[in-house]
């Protein structure tokens, strides 16, 4: 089953640590709504400009997501947010969501000045906040070992 013309469902649910763990992260009706959204919307004009970019983490369920450390209540949980990589062109990718996409939250996600380790977008059915809050545009650091987000200023 396709979510998008470039995601499989295979792709958008796949973990090691859903598998190692024996984690269901299957999709309810309301999380698959959303992440066919999200294809449509993000990542297929992602890969239209970009076209080796890959997801690299997209549904987490919420056990799933609570295992590996993600933040409570995350935008994964919902099908809504998704982690895209391409292997050298994330800066390319984050400035092409930041200057032409409708998102709800862009983050660059670690790495340096220059290029992301990879980038975090999210993007909803209704209310996305690209316009109507700016601080939605983070860059994620570690800090003493912890991740701490920061308003994105490079």
């Amino acid at each position: 089953m396709n979510i998008s013309e470039h995601i499989t469902l295979i792709d958008a649910t796949k973990s090691q640590t859903a598998i190692r763990e024996g984690i269901d992260n299957i999709p309810d009706a309301e999380q698959l709504e959303a992440m066919k959204l999200w294809g449509e919307f993000i990542f297929e004009p992602i890969k239209k400009a970009c076209p080796s970019a890959y997801i690299s983490s997209f549904l987490r369920v919420q056990k799933l997501n609570l295992l590996i450390g993600g933040a409570k209540g995350s935008q994964h949980e919902k099908g809504e947010a998704g982690d895209v990589d391409s292997n050298g062109f994330n800066n390319e990718i984050f400035n092409f969501v930041k200057n032409n996409l409708e998102y709800d939250q862009l983050i660059w996600e670690f790495g340096d000045t220059k290029e992301p380790a990879w980038v975090h977008v999210s993007y909803k059915k209704e209310g996305n906040r690209k316009d109507s809050d700016p601080t939605k545009i983070l860059r994620a650091i570690k800090e003493n070992g912890k991740t701490k987000y920061i308003p994105f200023d490079l």
